[in-house]
């Protein structure tokens, strides 16, 4: 007797798959995403500077 039997049985492994090919589309969806991670370090980066990001507005004053 193993200490294995009546336990559950490893899955056998899958055979990996082959990259699937990008046609146009996907080309097209990857250039976009880089494209927005790019404006997103850009305003990162803006934002990293200091400053107020939106001035003016109703300010309420401590008396009554």
């Amino acid at each position: 007797m193993s200490g294995r039997e009546g336990g559950k049985k490893k899955p056998l492994k899958q055979p990996k798959k082959d990259g699937k090919e990008m046609d146009d589309e996907d080309m097209a969806f990857k250039q976009k995403q880089k494209e927005q991670q790019k404006a997103m370090e850009a305003a990162k980066q803006k934002a990293a500077k200091g400053g107020p990001l939106v001035t003016g507005g109703i300010k309420k004053s401590g008396k009554k």
